[in-house]
Parts: structure tokens; sequence; C-alpha cells
């Protein structure tokens, strides 16, 4: 079998293996809406995928255009993978094998809410539609089938982990958790063990602080007081999802006088772990005194103990994904034919109808009934003359022949000769 695709696949991406986070973040689009309407004039699908650690942007397109239309948007520090490599790519993404967490399970709900979005915004291609929901199914059975996610860690908790391994203890610590999204949940979830003196739960909306503090027997806090709660607490984990810095050098700097050892003058370390992205804290906030910056950079470096046999596990997937990599491919140029196919059929419905009317014309008075016997006639013997050809050019399409597909519409519906096969 051939491995080519029926119609273009393209996936523009940067993640955590090629970028640093302010590259990432530089890449990043802040009002995707926007983004994704401007690119639909320039594909017939288009979605857009953006965590904390990577952004793909998946186009039903050619990867010259997409090169094309991301610089024209000041991006080009990207990865183009086109057609199977780019159906190979949203696998591997969706199994968890890219993650920067091997085997996490998050990557799959953010794959559901960028189609999601896509589709809300009449942006999303059969075709594209297809792809995601595909790579999300064959995720699922990844997982089930090899247990690469059996005690795997998220970003949310892998950020606990890193404060823990800092401080070699939470144990009567106060925690402070900036947002309370999915990550923030994420965060509450990983120190649900930790015996901690206090968790502290700040948002831009009290009431959804509120209903998150509630589910960890925590303590909601306004953001207007934010400062106040930084120097009350030993650790500080920001994930909110707003689009600018919220913690910053100079107000930092003054907050942290408020945190020095009576007598010994020393000031008492604050660790900040930031997995925002955008980020949420000002770059230069590393450079006050007493505090310890880390990024979703430093989360590499976390010691899980069960990463090891996650990435035993990946070997494994891999050899799945390959499996399903060919079925991906007929699936793909099956439903890519469609396209071809609507023009072979609207081609044949314009004949139908051009020769019933020709036919009822010269049925001088003839009643409603026999009228829709003609109609039905003409329906049936196009379906049925049309059945075979329509499995040969899905047969061309699944094997990757498109000229023969093409060629077997033209001659249809051109009267163009067939070109003998190679």
């Amino acid at each position: 079998m051939k491995n080519t695709l029926f119609a273009p696949l393209t996936i523009a991406g940067i993640s955590h293996h090629i970028a640093s986070v302010p590259e990432i973040e530089k890449f990043r689009f802040l009002d995707e809406a926007v983004f994704l309407t401007g690119a639909r004039e320039w594909f017939k699908g288009v979605a857009l995928l953006q965590t904390c650690n990577r952004v793909e942007v998946i186009v039903h397109g050619e990867p010259d255009v997409l090169t094309d239309f991301l610089h024209g948007e000041n991006r080009t520090q990207f990865t183009i993978y086109k057609d199977q490599e780019a159906l190979s790519h949203l696998l591997e993404l969706a199994a968890g094998i890219d993650s920067l967490i091997i085997g996490e399970d998050q990557i799959l709900g953010q794959l559901r809410r960028a189609l999601a979005l896509s589709e809300e915004l009449g942006v999303a291609s059969p075709i594209l539609a297809l792809c995601i929901n595909k790579a999300i199914h064959t995720g699922s059975e990844a997982r089930r089938r090899t247990g690469i996610n059996n005690g795997a860690i998220s970003v949310g908790s892998a950020a606990v982990l890193l404060a823990e391994e800092k401080l070699y203890t939470l144990e009567g610590k106060r925690i402070l958790i900036l947002g309370s999204g999915e990550m923030g949940l994420l965060v509450t979830q990983a120190l649900a063990a930790k015996r901690l003196s206090a968790i502290y739960v700040a948002n831009r909306t009290l009431d959804r602080a509120r209903v998150l503090a509630h589910k960890i027997d925590g303590t909601a806090v306004p953001m207007d007081d934010l400062y106040r709660y930084l120097t009350l607490s030993d650790v500080v984990i920001c994930c909110t999802s707003a689009p600018h810095p919220v913690i910053y050098a100079n107000e930092l700097r003054e907050a942290m006088k408020a945190r020095t050892w009576p007598l010994e003058g020393e000031t008492r370390p604050l660790i900040i772990v930031d997995i925002a992205q955008p980020r949420d804290v000002e770059e230069e906030v590393g450079t006050v005194e007493g505090v310890c910056l880390f990024t979703i950079d430093d989360l590499r470096q976390v010691n899980d103990s069960a990463a090891q046999s996650r990435h035993e596990a990946a070997t494994k997937v891999r050899v799945f994904l390959e499996e399903e990599l060919d079925q991906f491919i007929r699936l793909y140029n099956r439903r890519a034919a469609d396209e071809t196919l609507a023009t072979l059929h609207t081609w044949a419905e314009t004949v139908r109808l051009r020769e019933r009317d020709r036919a009822l014309s010269r049925l001088h008075g003839c009643d409603e009934h026999a009228k829709e016997i003609v109609d039905d006639l003409s329906r049936a013997l196009v379906r049925k003359l049309l059945a075979d050809v329509t499995m040969s050019i899905r047969f061309c399409a699944e094997h990757g022949e498109i000229d023969r597909a093409e060629e077997l519409v033209s001659a249809i519906t051109r009267g163009e000769g067939l070109c003998s096969r190679k």
C-alpha cells in the first residue's frame, strides 16, 4: 500500500523538545478564536492545540501554505509535519509519548477542547474532525493496552513534586495556588495527602476560588490580597489563564520584607513554581532575594519514581501506533475521497434531473403518482450505475492512488480516457 494521503494534512508545532518556556510563550496565540477564524480563509479546516508546553497548529491544507501563513503571523520557529508524518505525530501526541510527562492523560482533554472550539467556530473540516477523534480514540486504547499512564503524573502534580524536592517535605507548609481551572484542580489533587498546614486558593473570580477551596478544605482568598498571602506561604504554584503576569518583581520585593526572620535578619525562602502559559510570574521575580523561581523547564528534572516503567511502556505504545497508522491512513483517505465523490455525484444528479424532466415533458397529462415513479426510477438507476465506480474510487483512495481515482471521475464526467497503469 502506498502511504500517500488523498488530501493534504499539515501540523506546525513548537514544544518543550525544541523550545524554552519564553519561546513557546512568544509563539502562543492569545485570542484563539481570532486566530482560527483568520486561518479558515487559508485552509479547509484548522484546529489549534495550546498547552503549557506546546503549541500545535493542525490544518487540512498544504505545508507551504501553512508556513507562509505562520510567517505572516510573525511565527518562525516551528517544526512542520506533513501527511503521514502529521498523522503519526498526532497519534504520538494523543498517546502521551510526546508529552513532557510521559503517559499523562491531560492531552486527551486538551485535544477534545481544541476540536470543540474549531467546530463551534465552524472551522473544522470533516477530515480534521476525523483525525483528532481517531487520535483521541487511539490514545485511549494505547493507555488501556500498555498501562503507560499507570502512576503517571500531570504537569500540576510534577510541580508539587518539584516543590517537595526543594523543601524535602511539604508537611506543615502553607501553599498558595493561583488559578482555579483544570490545572489548579490537578495541583490540589496532588497536595491532598501532603499534611499541609494551610492551602490558599486565589483566582480572579473569588467564587471560582471558593469552589476549588471547598473541594480541598482550603481557603479562598481575593486577588487583591495576593501579596499578603505570598508573605504567609512557603510555596506558590501559579497556573492561571491570565494573558499577563500576576506577580511582579517590584511588588514582591516589597512584600518579601515581611518574611524576614526575627533577630537573624535573613529572609525566609519562598518557592514559586510557575506552570502557567503565558507565564504568571514576571521573569525578574527570580532576582528577588529569598525567592526561588521555577518554570515548566525545571519539571524535566523531577524525580518521578514511576517514570522508568512509563518509558518502558512507551516502547510498546510505539509498536501499537505503527500498527494503527496504516489503518489511520486508509480511514483518512476513504473520508478524503468524499470530496472527489461529491463531484461525481453532483454531475450525475445534474444529468438525472435533466433527463427526468425531458421524460416527463413527453408524458403529457401524467398525474403526480406517475411523476413520482419516474423520479424514483431515475434515482435508482443513477445509484446502481454509480455503485461500482464509487467502490473503485474508495479503493483507490484507501490505497493512496490519487491519480487513478481522479482519472475515473474525469472519464465519467468529462469523457476523458483512462491512462494505462504503470
